[in-house]
């Protein structure tokens, strides 16, 4: 009886062992799979001009033979990663035993006992959470790999494959990173520096903490030299000598919005497997000039409004003693380069920062705007006679831009901003879409707020209004009155106001429009009847819900950046609706087309009707609330702000080019700040960037494409693009 009872324990636990084997390895997928990995090809993305802008594919990086990764590379990883890998089958043990010794006697997990093969075999087919099965699963996937896989081949797969950090895949992607150049180029130092990085790219990284990136090629360096890779000499001289890392200041990072777009896109007509393994070739419509100009004016925009709602303190506090000695490590600086610095120390006029290596000044006049500091509860503090030991303390993180190089590095204070923004430009005669920047970073969060944010356009909407009003017969000088009116809805009174509280009495329609007079807007609006309006904004391409009462006048609505800038087109192009369009064409590797877009424009409203109401624009620029986007050339444009200064828009155009800047927080809850309004916070974005993507474009004036002479001239009177209907212009009321 016993010996029945022990033979039917043994085949239970027997069938249980099986059993969880089983459900352990079932899903371990067969090293030929690794042969899949790096033979598919991806799509290519170009822009306008064809530069390669991005890839999709399931490898990311850019693959190069072990044949041409230098030697001290190849030998700078395996001296830090896995010093036995020439020996071990997949497995360390002996290295294993040596990492749990070392961590007992430290009293904590400091070394990690996995080879290079076992970091593949996760790095290509396992995911990286911390369980007892994915370690069996990697040791067992390990012996695997070694049995089907020469040496080489693995450490060809595990450095084209493993992470360096700042979204660099693979040792060729890294070296351009970091260095600016291939990998075929680093020397002996670089080499060290790159592979310390494997074990913690982010806490490893020279441009997130250089003493910390310098002291870990101190340790890769020590390691090949106790493993007899290199002699003790030229670690001394590898030590020694200064390293110039290369800007981040310009990277992919400007085309990722547009590129997730395109992304998207492609998804509505390719599958998955098409577009990660269909060799494509996509063909768009970016500017590259345009793009990277985009989020060059964005990016400071958003930094200048930030500055203006005040300093909110050091982002960290370290012990100066490392800090005080010269590094071997730099960036090479370029005017306007912005990054993470060190105070060493701090008078009441000028303090000492060392950032990515390099010691410079900062003074008092180029932190002049932090005498406004916000605490962290949001109280404000302003400093009278402000000093920058009332701000700063040696020891202090902080943000600084590199104002000039010579003699000396001179920085200014700088922040990370808190709020966010858009902008979108496009051809209006094409539909094509030249520019897409949609958040300040797509590092810091990937959510296309140029495609997807929908938001309230204020005043910005009010030229859909007037075009309304031109199209059923009205004059841009006809008169209407800024006077007081209230409004029932059920139980309660609206009585809309002017930003400034006052009322100009009888005022003409272009002055109206040029000065965003919110009142003669709804009185003008209550005159049309909404659901005209309703209808020109729907014909004009936008498809948003909008609220059928008055309020739409002042822009009530909730809308895209995209989706408003194109609709913007119709004023641009001489009344023609525009679809937005950001894939030309689609080939397969063979050049054969298998997506064509072509420009789609459709008549909404006359000619006339789009020239008047640009006319009218022109002097939102020229005198009234979008003085601030004035570049020097023909413009046209509209100012928008949401209530209590939530949102601040402004949507301008040429010709040539119609762009969108949306600027607020993602937090709808918030404000930017009293006064920061669209004409102050969006339009010198738009400027900006108008200036920068127009610089190597000839200035053209808007023309009627039909219609008489005479119609032209029935637009306005002699005086009225100066001074309308004869009436004293004052600058003020500069908000929407």
């Amino acid at each position: 009886m016993k010996l029945k009872i022990i033979i039917i324990t043994v085949i239970v636990i027997i069938a249980f062992v099986a059993g969880a084997g089983f459900a352990l390895f079932r899903d371990i997928p067969s090293i030929k799979d690794f042969d899949k990995v790096k033979t598919p090809h991806g799509t290519k993305v170009y822009a306008e001009d064809g530069t390669l802008i991005g890839e999709f594919k399931i490898q990311k990086g850019i693959y190069i033979p072990i044949k041409q990764i230098p030697k001290h590379l190849i030998d700078a990883v395996i001296a830090v990663e896995d010093s036995r890998f020439w020996k071990h089958k997949g497995i360390d043990y002996i290295g294993i035993g040596r990492a749990l010794i070392t961590d007992v006697l430290h009293m904590q997990l400091k070394e990690g006992g996995s080879t290079i093969t076992q970091q593949l075999a996760k790095i290509m087919f396992l995911t990286p959470e911390k369980t007892i099965s994915r370690k069996i699963k990697e040791a067992y996937l390990a012996m695997k790999i070694e049995k089907e896989l020469s040496k080489e081949k693995i450490l060809e797969l595990y450095l084209n494959n493993v992470y360096f950090g700042h979204g660099a895949y693979g040792v060729e992607m890294a070296s351009r990173i970091y260095f600016g150049k291939s990998i075929t180029h680093i020397t002996l130092p670089e080499a060290a520096l790159l592979a310390g990085l494997i074990r913690a790219p982010n806490s490893y990284s020279p441009y997130n903490d250089l003493v910390k990136a310098k002291q870990r090629q101190e340790t890769v360096l020590e390691r090949m030299e106790k493993e007899e890779l290199i002699t003790p000499q030229e670690r001394k001289r590898a030590s020694l000598q200064a390293i110039h890392l290369s800007s981040l200041r310009i990277s992919t990072e400007n085309y990722n919005y547009f590129l997730e777009y395109v992304r998207k896109q492609l998804e509505e007509t390719f599958d998955i497997e098409k577009i990660y393994k269909g060799n494509l070739r996509v063909y768009t419509t970016l500017d590259t000039h345009a793009q990277v100009s985009a989020q060059r004016a964005l990016q400071e925009g958003l930094r200048d409004v930030d500055k203006r709602n005040g300093w909110r303190g050091p982002v960290g506090k370290i012990s100066i003693k490392n800090e005080e000695k010269e590094e071997k490590v730099s960036f090479t600086p370029s005017q306007g380069d912005i990054a993470k610095g060190v105070v060493l120390s701090v008078t009441p006029n000028q303090a000492i920062i060392k950032a990515r290596g390099l010691k410079g000044k900062l003074n008092l006049q180029d932190a002049q705007w932090a005498n406004k500091v916000v605490d962290s509860s949001g109280k404000v503090k302003t400093f009278k006679n402000f000093k920058l030991s009332d701000i700063l303390s040696p020891g202090d993180v902080i943000m600084v831009r590199v104002k000039s190089v010579g003699k000396e590095i001179l920085f200014s204070l700088e922040q990370e901003p808190e709020i966010e923004g858009a902008l979108v430009a496009v051809d209006p005669q094409t539909g094509y879409i030249r520019a897409m920047v949609g958040g300040y970073s797509f590092q810091r969060g990937e959510f296309n707020r140029a495609v997807y944010a929908k938001r309230q356009p204020g005043s910005s909407f009010k030229p859909f209004v007037y075009a309304t009003a031109i199209e059923k017969g009205f004059k841009p000088e006809d008169t209407i009155l800024d006077e007081p009116i209230s409004y029932k809805t059920g139980l309660k009174e609206w009585s809309p106001s002017n930003y400034d509280g006052e009322f100009w009495g009888e005022i003409t329609l272009r002055r109206a429009l040029a000065f965003s007079r919110n009142v003669p807007t709804v009185r003008l609006a209550e005159m049309l009847g909404v659901d005209s309006i309703i209808n020109l904004a729907k014909r004009a391409g936008i498809t948003s819900e909008m609220p059928a009462d008055l309020t739409i006048a002042l822009g009530s609505l909730s809308v895209s950046p995209l989706e408003l800038t194109s609709a913007f087109a119709i004023f641009a192009n001489g009344g023609k609706k525009i679809k937005p369009i950001a894939i030309k064409y689609v080939t397969d590797a063979s050049g054969k087309i298998l997506l064509q877009n072509e420009p789609e424009l459709q008549n909404v409203i006359s000619p006339e009707v789009a020239y008047t109401v640009t006319d009218m624009l022109k002097d939102v620029i020229s005198y009234g609330t979008g003085a601030r986007a004035n570049i020097g050339r023909p413009v046209a444009g509209k100012t928008g702000t949401s209530n209590d200064f939530k949102d601040a828009w402004f949507i301008g155009y040429t010709p040539q080019l119609v762009a969108g800047v949306w600027v607020g927080y993602d937090d709808m809850r918030k404000s930017l700040g009293h006064g920061e309004a669209g004409g102050r916070v969006s339009a010198p974005i738009w400027a900006q960037f108008m200036k920068e993507a127009l610089s190597n474009k000839e200035p053209q004036d808007f023309t009627l494409s039909s219609g008489s002479e005479e119609s032209k001239n029935n637009l306005k009177t002699p005086e009225s693009s100066k001074n309308p209907s004869n009436q004293t212009i004052n600058p003020i009321d500069k908000r929407n």
